[in-house]
């Protein structure tokens, strides 16, 4: 067996443990939410951020995953045109709704630390539909992002000239000149670094809001309970993990495939390593939750201080 077989191989078995363990770990948690939902009839806010991230996150992993193993075990012409339009369509929706869940989760933990001893229910509510409509909004942005796909991917052919073809594992796109490569780059990560920007920003609120607390409990009498064990910073510093997790990965992935719509011809390694990144986080993703002993919605279970959730909050 050559060298190019040994790497085709030890990277298809690695893909296919991603796929395996990122699908198993997110249909456990997909599971788990919509047993809550059967058994209360309802899902609180952060649960239907999460069931949303989830949702993404199998989403990506079948675009990305099975794909890449079935081609590394020897059927490469698996997609048509009709596939390699597909596929990598929904496969951009599903980033940007990974990570517009993320960002917006961040946003919300952060409104309800901010607000944990307030009464006003109402204030709360429009705070979920702002981040219900945010959400359907950033999936709309993508959806329209990702028309770019049906443009210029397309099935490979063997007799047909890689001159003005740019291929990657299974489908070929267009070849662009450099500037409207740099375009087109600029076009599908431009949400993205404004979603990040919002992630960011709330989760440097939260850090600050939790610093303050931290400070605040120095001056106030003895108490058996400590900031870090209270449900509720335990929820945060779970959105914080979760957080900065998606940012390293996300950072990686981005690179990644920045460097494979720049190029001209992008090197066997380089287009390989760009889809196995996009696979990380939802792998990682839903057993970092589960390894948490409180997740985010537990907070919410347990808080006296902040309002249940009102029938209103549900639609």
């Amino acid at each position: 067996m050559g060298n190019m077989e040994t790497n085709e191989l030890l990277l298809g078995m690695t893909f296919f443990s991603l796929t395996i363990s990122g699908v198993l770990g997110n249909f456990i948690l997909l599971y788990h939410y919509i047993y809550i939902y059967l058994t209360r009839y309802r899902l609180r806010s952060t649960e239907w951020i999460l069931m949303h991230l989830i949702v993404a996150n199998i989403l990506t992993v079948l675009c990305k995953g099975v794909p890449k193993t079935i081609s590394f075990f020897g059927f490469k012409d698996i997609f048509n045109d009709i596939g390699c339009k597909l596929v990598p369509s929904i496969h951009r929706v599903a980033r940007g709704a990974c990570i517009g869940s993320t960002s917006f989760l961040s946003v919300f933990q952060a409104v309800i630390i901010s607000y944990r001893k307030s009464r006003y229910s109402y204030f709360m509510v429009r705070t979920h539909k702002c981040i219900c409509f945010s959400l359907y909004l950033n999936l709309v942005v993508h959806l329209f992002i990702s028309s770019i796909f049906f443009v210029h991917m397309r099935a490979k052919h063997d007799n047909e000239s890689t001159t003005n073809r740019k291929a990657f594992i299974y489908c070929s796109s267009v070849r662009q000149d450099p500037t409207s490569d740099i375009l087109n780059a600029l076009l599908l990560s431009g949400p993205d670094i404004v979603l990040l920007g919002l992630m960011l920003w709330a989760s440097g609120s939260m850090v600050l809001t939790l610093y303050r607390h931290k400070q605040m409990m120095k001056y106030m009498s003895r108490t058996n309970v400590s900031s870090g064990s209270s449900p509720e910073s335990r929820a945060t510093k779970t959105i914080l993990l979760l957080v900065s997790t998606f940012v390293s990965f996300y950072t990686i992935s981005s690179l990644c495939q920045s460097f494979v719509s720049i190029t001209y011809n992008p090197s066997w390694s380089l287009v390989n390593f760009s889809e196995m990144s996009a696979l990380l986080f939802p792998t990682v993703c839903p057993f970092l939750l589960m390894s948490q002993e409180y997740w985010a919605s537990s907070y919410l279970k347990r808080n006296r201080h902040f309002p249940k959730p009102s029938d209103q909050e549900q639609n």
